[in-house]
């Protein structure tokens, strides 16, 4: 039986990567004012999201998942097909997209017994959700059966890692990410905070002065996780993301994947924009590098 990855729009693959890898994707929705809602990509663009973010500082943008029938829709739409569908979603520490979907399965399943759906809960976002998929895509071209893909998926998952640092705690205090005194006291201090994103929870890795500071600091946070894992650099797919400032997420890309390229043999690093559902809990100045174990390993 051929099968479907399906992802939510947390994996923030450009409409081009979606086409070329035969994915299917579900957007989340934005809202600037906690009533009107449109839907990530098709009807607002994270350009304009983006703009909006910087220009209204004082404004926190909301996002919604994607509904029970918008996950019920793409599973009946490839259960017609004889597919069967492995739907990724973003970590459900910081989104009810993987609940939801579970959810939507069962339902689905109480009518449609027959069906093959498999609910992935990524324990990632963004550029590591991204690279999930990706692998997802790659075994499917490989010929890798859906059981194995989805259970080399859950050991592969367990790789992930994001390194990053956001312009300031706004947005993190905002969403209750971090505690009111530790956000007042890095605010009024200016301070930087790093964060790794690992095993599906946002988690402090220190904090820095300067945003240069913290920008090269995850790249020693990445070097520290090679040395304490023992795993090789050449086994792992690396993907940078950044937000608003194209010109800076260019730069940081150029320094991160220099250093990757001098340390190990690894032949790619790819970049993307990081979408509105982690900018709304991150602000719009997130910058970071993803990691995710090549399935290969997993054979």
């Amino acid at each position: 039986m051929d099968y479907k990855i399906v992802s939510d729009g947390c994996c923030d693959l450009t409409k081009k990567e979606i086409e070329e890898y035969d994915l299917e994707v579900i957007p989340f929705y934005i809202s600037f004012d906690g009533k009107n809602y449109v839907k990530e990509i098709e009807e607002i663009g994270i350009r304009e999201v983006y703009d909006r973010m910087v220009g209204n500082p004082d404004v926190y943008p909301m996002t919604s998942l994607p509904s029970l029938q918008d996950y019920i829709d793409v599973f009946e739409k490839y259960d017609r097909q004889g597919m069967a569908v492995i739907c990724i979603c973003f970590t459900p520490s910081l989104s009810g997209s993987y609940n939801c979907a579970c959810n939507a399965r069962e339902v689905f399943l109480d009518d449609h017994p027959g069906a093959r759906i498999s609910v992935i809960n990524s324990e990632a976002g963004t550029v590591t959700q991204a690279l999930l998929v990706k692998e997802a895509a790659r075994m499917r071209e490989a010929g890798i059966s859906y059981e194995d893909n989805v259970r080399i998926l859950e050991q592969m998952k367990k790789t992930n890692r994001i390194f990053f640092t956001v312009g300031n705690t706004d947005y993190l205090q905002h969403g209750g990410r971090i505690g009111k005194l530790a956000g007042i006291a890095a605010s009024a201090l200016k301070l930087k905070p790093m964060i790794t994103l690992q095993y599906g929870v946002i988690e402090s890795s220190g904090i820095g002065r300067s945003r240069k500071k913290t920008m090269s600091k995850t790249i020693e946070l990445m070097d520290e996780y090679f040395r304490e894992t023992g795993d090789a650099m050449e086994d792992y797919k690396y993907l940078v993301g950044f937000g608003y400032d194209i010109e800076e997420g260019q730069s940081y890309y150029q320094k991160i994947s220099s250093h990757i390229f001098e340390e190990s043999r690894v032949k790619e690093v790819g970049i993307l924009q990081i979408g509105a559902t982690i900018a709304v809990h991150t602000g719009p100045h997130a910058i970071g590098i993803g990691i995710l174990k090549k399935y290969e390993s997993f054979l």
